[in-house]
Parts: structure tokens; sequence; C-alpha cells
């Protein structure tokens, strides 16, 4: 336990503390209490956590989150997010935490060791974030999902995401905090028509701040490393 406690600073654990007390209170607030919707909310602000360190614990707290989270989105029909963290954010995280295993910095398995994004890889990445997005629009246009064009834009986000991590790149927390803002705007709308939908507003807010303050931790351990 003291291990863990030094293991995070007085900031983090401020930043934690305040993004689930965000969350919990939004919860309390809808009235409508929508119990699988707090835990996905609680663990993905854990998750997001110990990626902004290098840690590989938070890919396979991603892995848990995905499955929640695609079920809360399965139920609000957005059939986007459903396919997006199944078929795209979970296995990814699966990938990115073998490869994190394998790639560890000085200090072992509790930092990744950061790799350069190069020009040829960012073009590879380009074009398949075109194709993925077709793809992915007339799939879930079939599919009849609500706000398709948010829905779509979300894909292509989180593919951009999930990709970068990969790569072990800081770019990464750029990508998932354009995916946040994209899911503020989606959950928004939910909430309107439900307000048991709420934290999860809440939750990509929170999601947004630890994500910005990631790119700010890798690149300092970027340069640390370097």
């Amino acid at each position: 336990m003291k291990k863990l406690l030094r293991y995070f600073s007085p900031f983090e654990w401020c930043l934690w503390a305040i993004s689930s007390l965000a969350i919990l209170l939004s919860f309390l607030f809808s009235g409508e209490f929508h119990v699988l919707t707090l835990i996905a909310s609680l663990l993905g602000v854990a998750a997001l956590l110990f990626l902004a360190k290098g840690n590989v614990i938070g890919q396979f707290l991603v892995i848990i989150f995905s499955l929640l989270y695609a079920i809360v989105s399965w139920e609000q029909r957005y059939y986007g997010e459903m396919i997006t963290y199944v078929g795209m954010s979970l296995p990814s995280a699966l990938v990115a935490a073998i490869n994190w295993i394998k790639h560890p910095s000085s200090k072992g398995l509790s930092e990744v060791k950061i790799a350069t994004m190069t020009r040829r890889k960012w073009i590879l990445l380009s074009v398949s974030a075109v194709l993925v997005t077709v793809a992915f629009y007339f799939i879930l246009a079939y599919f009849n999902t609500n706000n398709l064009l948010v829905s779509t834009l979300s894909v292509t986000t989180s593919f951009y995401a999930a990709m970068l991590m990969i790569f072990r790149s800081p770019a990464y927390a750029v990508a998932y905090a354009t995916n946040d803002i994209v899911l503020i705007i989606l959950w928004v709308s939910a909430s309107i028509a439900s307000i048991s939908y709420l934290p999860m507003v809440f939750c990509f807010l929170a999601f947004l701040a630890n994500d910005l303050y990631a790119f700010v931790n890798w690149r300092k351990m970027q340069r640390e490393q370097q």
C-alpha cells in the first residue's frame, strides 16, 4: 500500500480524486442509478491514470472498461461506440499491452519505453484511418446508429488513439483527448433524453483532463528516457 501511495504524485492523486468525485456526484444528481455506467466511468479514470504513467496495468483496465462501455453504448443504440470498443479498443489494448511488456524502459514494466513516430508510420496510419472511417460510416448507417456523423468521427479518433498507443507515441493522448470531446457531444445528446447518462458526460470530461495530463507527462518521460 505504501508503495502504491508513493507511486502517484500528489497532483496525480488529486486528479484521480477530483475526477472520481465529479463522476460520483453526477451519478447521484442524475437520480436514475445506472450502476454499470458508474462502474465503467470510475474504472476508466483509473485506467487513464496508469496509462499516463506508462504503466501496462492501464491497458488491462482498458480491456475491462471497453466491455462495460460497450454494454452502456448498446443500450443507448450508439452502435458505433459499441463496435469501436469491442472490435478495436479492446483488441488494440491487448496488443498494446503485449508490446509495452516487450519494450519496458529502464524502470521496468512500471514504465514503457517511448518511441518516436516516423513519417512513414504517420502516412500509413492516416491512410488506414481514412479507409476505416469510410467503412464504418456505411456499417453504422446500416445499423441506423444515432448521431451517425459524430459516431463516425469517434471511430476515426479512436483508431488514431489505439494505433498510437500501440506505437508507444505521446501523441496517443492528443488523439484520445480529441475523442473525449467527440464523446462528450454524444453523451450530452443522450443525457437530454435520459439524465441517467449524465455520468458519462462527466466521465469523458474527466477523461479529457486525464488525457491532457498524460500528454504532458509522456513528453516529460520521453525527455528523461532520452
